[in-house]
This record gives C-alpha cells, sequence and structure tokens, in this order.
C-alpha cells in the first residue's frame, strides 16, 4: 500500500513540474542560478561604431536595464556596435522588464528612430527579439548592406573626395559639392516610390551613388555617408513619410534634404535646388510642413 501511495505522490509531482514547467525554469533561473546578467558586456565593436551620444539614446555599457530609456539604450547600443547579435537579461528587481521589451520589440517605429541614429552600415534591414520568463533577451539584426555593396558604395564616396570635394574648402562648401554632385548624378526613382516597381536599390545609398537612382532613404544614407567622412556629427530624421539628414556644424543643429533639393518634374528635367540646404527646424517648419513635421521629442536637438 504505502508503495503505491508513493507512487501516485510522485505521478501528482511529476504532473505538477510538466504543467508548471515554464514557471519553475524561470523560478530557478533567477532565485537559484541567479543568470549572470552582470556579466554581459558588449564586446568588439565594428569599425563603423559612433562613440557618441544623442538625446534620445546613448551608449552603455550597462546591460542590466532598471527602466524603459536604458531599454532603448542597450538596442541603440547593439545596433551602434555593428553586432549581429546581443544577449542581455532583465533583473529581477525590475518586473515589468519583459512586458516592456515586448511593446519595443513591436513598436516598429520606435525601432526606426533608434536606426536612425546609427552609422548606415550598421543600420538594420530587419531586426527580430526573442525573450522568455527567465529575462533572457536576444537581439537578431539584419543589416541593410552586404560587403559588396559597402565596397561598392566606399569606392565611389572615396572618388567624390577626391575629385570633387577640395581640403582647402571650408566644409559646408564641401558639403555642398556633394550635395550637388548627388543630386547631379541620380534621378528620384518615382516608379519605386509611387508605384512600388522596384528596379533599383534606391532606398539605400547604393541607389544613387552607383545605380543612379534614388528615393527619401537612399539620398538620405548617401550623404549620411559623405557626413562622416568629414567627421561631422549627424543622424537621419524621420517624420511620417519622409526621411532626411540633421546635421551639427558651427555648433548649430541644420536640415539637410537632397530629397526636396531634388524635385520630379513634368518634363524630367534635372534641377538642382538649395531651398532645404543646412537650414535651422524654424525655417524648415516655415518653408514646409506636411512632410517635414517630426517628433521633436526624438530628434531634441533640432528643438525649436
Amino acid at each position: 500500500m504505502k508503495k503505491y501511495i508513493t507512487l501516485g505522490f510522485l505521478l501528482i509531482i511529476l504532473g505538477v513540474v510538466i504543467l508548471k514547467q515554464e514557471q519553475i525554469t524561470a523560478f530557478i533561473n533567477k532565485y537559484i542560478l541567479k543568470t549572470a546578467e552582470q556579466e554581459v558586456t558588449l564586446g568588439e565593436k565594428n569599425e563603423y561604431y559612433r562613440d557618441y551620444d544623442f538625446d534620445y539614446v546613448q551608449n552603455t555599457d550597462d546591460f542590466t536595464p532598471e527602466n524603459r530609456q536604458e531599454i532603448l539604450n542597450i538596442y541603440y547600443t547593439a545596433i551602434n556596435a555593428g553586432k549581429k547579435s546581443f544577449t542581455f537579461y532583465c533583473p529581477t528587481e525590475y518586473e515589468d522588464c519583459i512586458s516592456e521589451i515586448r511593446n519595443i520589440a513591436n513598436d516598429q517605429e520606435t525601432l526606426s528612430h533608434i536606426n536612425n541614429f546609427v552609422h548606415p552600415y550598421n543600420g538594420f534591414q530587419h531586426i527580430e527579439t526573442e525573450y522568455d520568463n527567465s529575462g533572457k533577451v536576444t537581439i537578431t539584426i539584419q543589416k541593410s548592406y552586404t560587403t559588396e555593396e559597402i565596397q561598392a558604395i566606399d569606392e565611389k564616396i572615396n572618388e567624390i573626395q577626391t575629385t570633387v570635394m577640395n581640403q582647402n574648402l571650408s566644409v559646408e562648401e564641401n558639403i555642398r559639392l556633394a550635395h550637388d554632385y548627388i543630386i547631379n548624378h541620380s534621378i528620384y526613382d518615382s516608379d519605386r516610390s509611387d508605384r512600388n516597381i522596384i528596379n533599383y536599390k534606391s532606398d539605400i545609398a547604393y541607389g544613387p551613388l552607383i545605380e543612379g537612382y534614388g528615393i527619401c532613404g537612399g539620398y538620405t544614407d548617401a550623404m549620411e555617408l559623405i557626413l562622416e567622412k568629414l567627421n561631422i556629427k549627424s543622424y537621419k530624421v524621420s517624420s511620417n513619410n519622409h526621411i532626411w539628414n540633421a546635421l551639427l556644424l558651427n555648433n548649430q543643429w541644420l536640415h539637410l534634404d537632397l530629397t526636396w533639393n531634388d524635385p520630379v518634374t513634368s518634363n524630367h528635367t534635372n534641377i538642382l535646388e538649395h531651398n532645404f540646404f543646412l537650414i535651422p527646424t524654424a525655417t524648415l517648419l516655415n518653408i514646409e510642413q506636411e512632410q517635414h513635421t517630426f517628433d521633436q521629442t526624438i530628434y531634441r536637438e533640432l528643438e525649436v
């Protein structure tokens, strides 16, 4: 009889373990094994890492988040360092951590804004977040640029530096020379923007610089790479339906929009304008608000 009672008791315990396996595993990880979130380090950064911060996101070496901002900083730091995959852990004390991770992972707009602050070559085409009840979070990053695309673009950027730009001129003059070159050697890809016909990689720098076709994403990345070569602090600004550059020049943050300086004409005439060339936010919003109204709580350097 005792054997049957013992067997029944063991079966009950086994059933509870099977039904509550996930919760038990989480408990063991958190309270017994104490998963060593404090041991997480960033590791090696690639050559496109930006060693400076912005108001919206900052680089961090603390990968044990205590609030939403610190989670955003971890995402930014991992993407900015060029990681293809990065794992960190939610601490036991931060009870809403996984819930906040879930919200960020499902918020493509927030992820897109974070992406605007990194070097284009470290930017992602797609990002996935996996998490479990133990507090383990893994970010997997699919880059926007291939190695072959980067090589071709870099060759073109170097050509622009040596044959178009002039080290004896001011930074502003060299920005203008590069700006004019990109516009004069590319056409706005109306097929892609208006009809979703994709013939070119016009949404990244490869389009305007190599293929001669660009939409706002391609123009902006191309200019961002020029600004990187000039060692100018910058990022990309996006509204609901547009993207352009912002840069710090002479201690002032200014806007630069190649797309709107390369207007589409009915007779396909190639026009070069400078209405959106290095202008402050007040001027930008005075000229055009439909596509250039942006969230100033994210791009705080540009607040008016």
